[in-house]
């Protein structure tokens, strides 16, 4: 975890110097650390947040790039990751409640991105339920919303 939260660091001050293509790097990265880790870290809690923070982190640099679809596949790709988590009868239970909690969140990411950027059509799939992942429902239960910071 320790790591991780280095590569965030970083990365969080390369953003907030606009140093973009460096913050970019950093945070894909961080992302990479924290898929890596998603099953094996001890704090299922951290290991969720870790991978939702990576993924928003990244979709609002592309946001601030200019390019709203790549942040919609960052926002999708996490909540997606999420929901099938939730799902995955191999993965420990402590880890499934913690993409349930987390998966409130990326969904509200979801809501805003749509007011804020306009709709698209993957994320209109993904908020209905449709999972672009072979062997799974559906439609899925949303859990209720919540908030916490990214940055």
């Amino acid at each position: 975890m320790q790591h991780w939260k280095h590569l965030i660091g970083r990365a969080n001050g390369h953003f907030e110097r606009g140093e973009l293509a460096e913050a970019r790097e950093q945070y894909l990265q961080a992302l990479a650390w924290a898929q890596t880790l998603f099953e094996r870290w001890p704090e299922p809690d951290e290991a969720v947040a870790a991978c939702v923070i990576s993924h928003l982190n990244l979709a609002d640099l592309h946001i601030r790039l200019g390019q709203p679809e790549e942040s919609a596949e960052y926002l999708c790709a996490i909540h997606q990751r999420l929901l099938l988590a939730v799902h995955d009868l191999r993965l420990a239970p402590a880890l499934r409640q913690a993409a349930l909690r987390h998966g409130s969140h990326t969904r509200t990411e979801l809501l805003g991105f749509i007011r804020e950027q306009g709709e698209f059509p993957r994320i209109t799939r993904l908020l209905a339920g449709h999972l672009e992942a072979p062997g799974y429902p559906p439609a899925l239960e949303q859990p209720p919303t919540h908030r916490y910071g990214v940055h």
